[in-house]
C-alpha cells in the first residue's frame, strides 16, 4: 500500500487529521451572493474586484495558490508585484457578468499541476507578466465586444503581453511534514530575455470573525524575540511561521484584516492598519500603512528578487503547530519525499495507462479536482437579518433572494465547479465531481454526497439546494446515480484488501432515506397534472430551449419536458437499484424496490404515450423525443428542437441479472406478477419475455427500435456526433433554426457551437451546440449498460452512413476516445482544447499544461466557458482509466 493511501486510512480512522489543511481558500470571494448586502441583489456591483483588497469579507477569504485550515480560521497564500502594476496582485482578476461579452470570466493564466488527496503535496503554476497587467485594456475591449455576441472573448493572451515571453512562471508548492506542519516553496522562472525583478509576499492572515458581533475575540499574529511569527487564536492552537533567510533577509509587514474605512465612506473614521496596507506600502511606498509595532491579524513576508534572463530563484516558508528550532534543516528532504509519495500513489492508480500523455492529463485532472475544494460558509438567517455590529441589511432583503431557505446553515469543505467563476457548490455539478474524486478519495466523495442531504442543506420539504444565486432552482436529480456509483467504486477498492467487504452500506442507506424525501418533492411539485409527465423547469440546461423554463411562460400554460420526465425515470431506476443493493442485506427494501419499478413503468408509459388518451413525447414522424408546449385549453404542441433533451431518455436504463433475482425471490415474484398483469408495459419497455445475454432483463424507456432511431440521430456527424463527442444541439439547426412566434415575438433556437449569443440566462450559458462532458459521460455509461443486456450480436452503424456496424460497447468506447482527444496531443502535437491561441497550443512552456474548460466547441473542440471547471470536466479522469471487469 502506498504511503499516501496509508495517510488516507489514518485520517479516516481519526488517528491523524491529514485533511485539516488543504487548498480550501476561494479564488473569488468578491462578487458572490454571500457578500452581497445591496438592496437589489446586485452582487457583482456591490462588492467588485476594486473593493476586494480593502474591504473585509464576511463569509470567507480568497487568495492566489492559497491554503487554509478546514474552518478557514488561518489562511496562507501568495501575493506578487512586478514593479509596474497599479495594485499588488493578491487575488485573481476577472470580469463581472455585466463586463464580459460572454458573461463573467477570469482573465489570468494559472494551472493546477499536482495534488494528493490528503494535500500532503500540492503544486500549481501562476503566469505573471513582467509589464503592467492590462486591467483597463481587458475591461475596455470586452465592453466594446459586449454588443457583438458573435465575437470571441478578449483574453489575457490576446493583449499581446506574453508575445515576447516577458513573464514569470511562478510555481507554488506545499508539502506536509505532518498534519499541522506545512512547507511552502515558491520557485520563480524568468522566461524573458532580460533580468527582471519580482516582489513575492507569502501572506498569513486570520479570516475576519471579529467585526460582525460585539465582544468577538480578535486573534493575533506577532513576532517573538527569536524573529518567529506566532499566530494565536482563542479557539485553536498556536501556529508558527518561518521564513528562510539564507538567500536574503526578507521584510516582515503587519496589518489587520479589516476594512479600510478611509477608502469606503460611511464608516467610522478611525485610525488603523487596514487590509490593503501591503498594497499601499509596496506599490505606493506608504510606510505609514503598516503597523510598526509588529503585530496584527495579517502579515506578509516581503522578498524582492532580481532574476536573470532564463534563470530562476526560490523562497521557502514553513507553517507549523509544533515549534521548530531548525525549520529548514529537513525542508528539501521533506519535499523530495512527498513528491516521491505522490508519484507512488499515482503510479499505482495509473498502472494500466500506457501513454505518458494520458497519465499527464489524468494527473492534472485529479489535481484540479483536489485544488477545487473550498471552505463554504453561509448561514441564511444571519445573512438575511444582518450582524449586530454592522448596519442592518435593506428591509426588502427578507423577502428577496433565498428568503425561503432560512434553515440553510452551510459550513464545510465542498467541491466547487470552479473556484473563480463558480466559487459556490452546485448540486448536480457536485454529483459528477464525486466520480473522479472517488477514484482517489472515496471517503471525501461520500462525505460530499451525504452533506447535501443533511438537514442544514436539504430543505425541509425535500428539495436539494441548487446554488447560492437561487437555492430553489431545479437541478437534474442525479444524486442517486452518483451515490450508487460511488458506493460501487468504493466497494471495489475495499475488496482489493478484503474480498468479502460488503461496501459502506451505512453511507448508502443514509443517503437513500433522504433521497426518498427528495423524490417525493419531485413527484409532488413537478408533475403538474399527476400524469407522470414532468415539468422540472430549469434543469441546468440553460439556453437549450425557446423559453426560460424556470419562469412562467409568456403564453401561459406549461411545458411537458422530455428531459424532466426522463430524469425522473432515471431517478426511479437509480433509487430502485439502491433499494435492491440494500435488500440483499435487509429484506424490507424489496418492497421499496418494487415501488420504484412500478413508478418507472408508469413514467415509461406516459412518455411513450401508452396510456389511453395520452399524447406522449415521442414523435413517430421524426423518431425523436420533444418537449410539448401545453397552452391553456389547447392540444399539446411538440417543439421540434433536436437537442440533448431528446437524448436524455437514454439515461433511464437498468439491467437485472438473474443471480440478483434469485437472491431476492420476493421482489422477483412481485415483479413477475406486475408484468404479467400489465403486459402492455412489459412489452413497451422491458422486453421481459425476451431476456438478453445470460438471461438478463432490461428496464429502459427505449425499445430496440426507438433506441436505434435515437442512435441514428446521435451518431450522425451532420447532427449530434462531432470529432470530440456528442453536441448538445443537432447541427441541422445551423441551417434550419427552430422558430416559434408567441404574441407577436419570434423566438428562435439556432445551432451555436461555442459561446452563447443570447443573454437569456447570462452571457456564459449555452447548450445550443457545444460538447458537455457530463452528458456525454452519462451517454457512455448508458450504452455500456445496454450492451450488457444485448451483447455483441446487437450492432449499430457508427458513424451513421459509414457502413461500419459495431457493438454498443464499441460505440461507448468511440465516444470516450473522442472526448479524450480534446485533451490529448494530436498528430500535429497540439491539444484541441487549447487551440484557441497558438501560445497555449504550441509553446513549450504552455502546451503540456491542461485547462479543463466548462464545455467545448461543437466543431473544433476548443475550450469554452470557465477555464478551470475541472469539476464535471474532471470526469475525463474516469474515461482515461482502463475498464476492468
Amino acid at each position: 500500500m502506498s504511503v499516501e493511501k496509508q495517510r488516507l486510512l489514518e485520517n479516516d480512522a481519526d488517528k491523524k487529521n491529514w485533511r485539516r489543511w488543504g487548498p480550501y481558500l476561494s479564488e473569488r470571494q468578491w462578487g458572490t451572493v454571500r457578500e452581497d448586502y445591496s438592496p437589489g441583489g446586485t452582487a457583482w456591483e456591490y462588492f467588485p474586484h476594486d473593493h476586494a483588497r480593502s474591504r473585509a469579507y464576511r463569509w470567507g477569504e480568497d487568495g492566489i495558490a492559497g491554503i487554509s485550515d478546514s474552518e478557514q480560521s488561518l489562511c496562507l497564500s501568495l501575493a506578487l508585484w512586478n514593479g509596474k502594476d497599479p495594485i499588488l496582485k493578491e487575488r485573481l482578476f476577472g470580469l463581472t457578468n455585466a463586463e464580459g461579452n460572454h458573461g463573467e470570466d477570469v482573465k489570468e493564466l494559472y494551472y493546477y499541476l499536482d495534488a494528493t488527496p490528503t494535500h500532503s503535496y500540492l503544486k500549481m503554476l501562476y503566469k505573471y507578466p513582467q509589464r503592467a497587467f492590462p486591467y483597463d485594456q481587458l475591461v475596455a475591449e470586452n465592453a466594446r465586444r459586449k454588443g457583438q455576441p458573435e465575437l470571441d472573448e478578449f483574453e489575457l493572451l490576446d493583449t499581446g503581453i506574453f508575445d515576447d515571453d516577458r513573464y514569470f512562471d511562478v510555481f507554488v508548492e506545499y508539502a506536509k511534514a505532518g498534519p499541522d506542519d506545512i512547507l511552502m516553496r515558491v520557485t520563480v522562472h524568468n522566461r524573458g530575455p532580460e533580468e527582471a525583478t519580482i516582489h513575492l509576499l507569502p501572506t498569513l492572515w486570520f479570516r475576519n470573525t471579529w467585526s460582525w458581533k460585539p465582544d468577538s475575540a480578535r486573534p493575533d499574529i506577532s513576532r517573538t524575540n527569536h524573529g518567529v511569527l506566532t499566530a494565536k487564536h482563542a479557539e485553536c492552537s498556536d501556529y508558527h511561521f518561518y521564513s528562510d533567510r539564507t538567500t536574503a533577509e526578507p521584510q516582515i509587514l503587519f496589518c489587520d484584516n479589516d476594512t479600510n474605512i478611509h477608502r469606503h465612506p460611511g464608516l467610522n473614521d478611525e485610525p488603523g492598519f487596514f487590509k490593503d496596507a501591503f498594497n499601499e506600502y509596496i506599490v505606493h511606498d506608504n510606510t505609514a500603512a503598516v503597523n510598526p509595532q509588529c503585530f496584527g491579524t495579517k502579515i506578509g513576508v516581503l522578498h524582492k528578487l532580481a532574476i536573470p534572463a532564463g534563470g530562476s530563484k526560490q523562497i521557502r516558508s514553513r507553517l507549523s503547530k509544533p515549534d521548530n528550532t531548525k525549520p529548514f534543516l529537513d525542508f528539501d528532504a521533506v519535499f523530495k519525499q512527498r513528491l516521491a509519495d505522490a508519484d507512488e500513489f499515482y503510479a499505482e492508480l495509473q498502472k494500466g495507462i500506457v501513454s505518458a500523455d494520458e497519465r499527464n492529463v489524468q494527473r492534472q485532472a485529479f489535481a484540479g479536482m483536489i485544488w477545487s475544494k473550498q471552505y463554504y460558509f453561509y448561514e441564511i438567517r444571519e445573512w438575511l437579518h444582518g450582524d449586530p455590529a454592522q448596519p442592518p441589511p435593506p428591509a426588502g432583503r427578507k423577502q428577496g433572494r433565498n428568503c425561503d431557505w432560512q434553515h440553510l446553515h452551510n459550513t464545510s469543505v465542498l467541491s466547487m465547479p470552479d473556484k473563480w467563476e463558480y466559487p459556490w457548490y452546485a448540486a448536480w455539478d457536485l454529483a459528477f465531481h464525486c466520480i473522479p474524486l472517488a477514484m482517489v478519495d472515496a471517503e471525501f466523495a461520500k462525505h460530499q454526497l451525504t452533506q447535501l442531504t443533511r438537514e442544514w442543506y436539504m430543505h425541509p420539504n425535500g428539495q436539494l439546494p441548487a446554488y447560492e444565486w437561487a437555492f430553489g432552482d431545479v437541478n437534474p436529480p442525479v444524486h442517486a446515480w452518483a451515490t450508487h456509483r460511488v458506493f460501487q467504486m468504493d466497494r471495489k477498492q475495499r475488496r482489493e484488501t478484503n474480498p468479502q467487504d460488503k461496501g459502506d452500506l451505512e453511507f448508502l442507506e443514509r443517503v437513500f432515506h433522504k433521497l426518498l424525501l427528495n423524490f417525493t418533492w419531485w413527484v409532488n411539485r413537478k408533475d403538474a397534472q399527476g400524469k407522470n409527465i414532468f415539468q422540472g423547469g430549469f434543469l441546468g440546461l440553460d439556453n437549450i430551449g425557446v423559453f426560460d423554463r424556470s419562469m412562467p411562460l409568456p403564453t401561459g400554460g406549461h411545458i411537458n419536458q422530455a428531459d424532466g420526465t426522463s430524469w425522473m425515470a432515471m431517478y426511479c431506476l437509480n433509487l430502485g437499484g439502491i433499494a435492491l443493493e440494500l435488500a440483499l442485506h435487509n429484506k424490507v427494501y424489496e418492497d421499496i424496490a418494487t415501488k420504484f419499478l412500478e413508478h418507472f413503468l408508469g413514467i415509461a408509459a406516459a412518455i411513450n404515450g401508452a396510456e389511453e388518451g395520452a399524447h406522449g413525447l415521442w414523435d413517430n414522424e421524426d423518431e425523436f423525443y420533444y418537449d410539448h408546449l401545453c397552452l391553456p385549453g389547447g392540444r399539446p404542441t411538440p417543439m421540434k428542437i433536436r437537442s440533448m433533451v431528446g437524448l436524455i431518455p437514454f439515461f433511464a436504463v437498468a439491467v437485472l441479472d438473474p443471480a440478483l433475482l434469485e437472491k431476492l425471490p420476493t421482489f422477483a415474484a412481485r415483479l413477475e406478477w406486475y408484468l404479467n398483469h400489465r403486459p402492455d408495459l412489459a412489452k413497451l419497455v422491458s422486453r421481459w419475455q425476451e431476456p438478453g445475454i445470460g438471461e438478463r432483463h432490461l428496464l429502459s424507456l427505449l425499445r430496440g427500435h426507438r433506441m436505434k432511431c435515437l442512435l441514428r440521430r446521435m451518431l450522425d456527424q451532420t447532427e449530434f456526433l462531432s470529432d470530440h463527442g456528442i453536441r448538445a444541439l443537432s447541427k441541422i439547426h445551423e441551417q434550419q433554426p427552430f422558430r416559434i412566434e408567441v404574441e407577436g415575438t419570434m423566438h428562435e433556437v439556432k445551432y451555436w457551437p461555442a459561446e452563447s449569443r443570447s443573454g437569456l440566462f447570462g452571457g456564459n450559458s449555452n447548450w445550443r451546440g457545444p460538447v458537455w462532458m457530463p452528458m456525454n459521460f452519462l451517454l457512455i455509461e448508458s450504452l455500456q449498460r445496454f450492451h450488457h443486456y444485448y451483447g455483441d450480436d446487437f450492432k449499430v452503424e457508427c458513424p451513421t452512413g459509414s457502413g461500419k456496424f459495431v457493438t454498443l460497447n464499441a460505440v461507448a468506447c468511440e465516444l470516450s476516445r473522442r472526448l479524450s482527444k480534446l485533451f490529448l496531443k494530436g498528430e500535429d502535437g497540439q491539444r484541441p482544447v487549447l487551440k484557441y491561441h497558438p501560445k497555449l497550443a504550441t509553446d513549450p512552456h504552455f502546451k503540456d499544461y491542461i485547462l479543463f474548460h466548462e464545455y467545448f466547441h461543437g466543431d473544433t473542440g476548443r475550450g469554452v466557458g470557465a477555464s478551470h471547471q475541472t469539476g464535471w470536466t474532471g470526469l475525463i479522469a474516469k474515461l482515461l482509466q482502463p475498464r476492468t471487469p
